[in-house]
């Protein structure tokens, strides 16, 4: 892999021991976004049958019901926003990428709060990253459970996007719900720039939602090891670790 070849031109290296896990995973307590229900885990229970442990079966067997977009970290594709079905599944195909974190605290306009153009294109980013882990400020920890319903969260500047995708940016990580305005009538302008849609889609570009980076972290460079869940839609849970590139 080329990136790995780079990595080890300039004398870097990473502890694959020692990930950061920057995401949050599904459960009751977890964030939620998009006016959904909690996420829902219990035990089949038919025909006699207990699948729990504590209630005298001989297994924990669970239904998982809940919702890729409202429920914790996730990961997406331009299927996101096509009439066609286009899997996360079948266009992500690479799992490893030089990322740059970059903390941000919106700018208030109004009654919203906007990362702008302003503001990341003072960013002085790393050669050769293909993904943008963005943490917002003020970094609470009640963003592990944060109802984000009704709340118009902060989001991005549709053109501040497009900067972003101009210095090739092919991987987006967020903290937030979306890149857009909760409520923008439909229109998504922020995924349909990162994505190009629907002129040249960027097929196997994604966009990553709810993570959490710990305050301990600092910005910097960092390789990105993108885990997506095998599920066949156009979004899935995800697990990104980010490593810590050492001189």
């Amino acid at each position: 892999m080329n990136s790995l070849i780079s990595l080890h031109q300039v004398s870097h290296s990473v502890d694959l021991a020692s990930p950061i896990d920057i995401s949050i995973a599904i459960n009751e307590n977890g964030p939620k976004a998009w006016y959904v229900d909690p996420p829902v885990i219990s035990p089949v229970m038919a025909n006699g049958f207990v699948g729990a442990v504590a209630q005298g079966g001989s297994v924990n067997f669970r239904n998982v019901f809940f919702n890729p977009h409202g429920h914790g970290t996730h990961t997406e594709c331009y299927g996101h926003i096509t009439p066609e079905v286009h899997s996360v599944n079948q266009h992500l195909n690479e799992f490893f990428f030089w990322s740059e974190l970059k903390s941000v605290e919106p700018t208030q306009i109004g009654e919203d709060l906007i990362i702008t153009l302003e503001t990341v294109s003072k960013w002085k980013l790393s050669e050769g990253v293909k993904a943008l882990v963005i943490r917002t400020l003020p970094n609470e920890e009640h963003k592990l459970n944060k109802v984000y319903s009704d709340t118009n969260p902060p989001y991005f500047e549709p053109i501040a996007i497009k900067w972003m995708v101009d210095q090739g940016i092919e991987h987006l990580l967020i903290d937030l719900p979306s890149v857009d305005k909760e409520v923008d009538n439909g229109k998504l302008a922020g995924h349909h720039i990162f994505w190009n849609y629907p002129n040249e889609p960027r097929k196997k570009s994604t966009i990553t939602e709810f993570i959490f980076v710990p305050n301990y972290v600092s910005d910097g460079l960092y390789l990105l090891n993108l885990q997506v869940a095998a599920i066949e839609n156009d979004a899935a849970p995800s697990r990104p670790l980010i490593y810590v590139v050492k001189s």
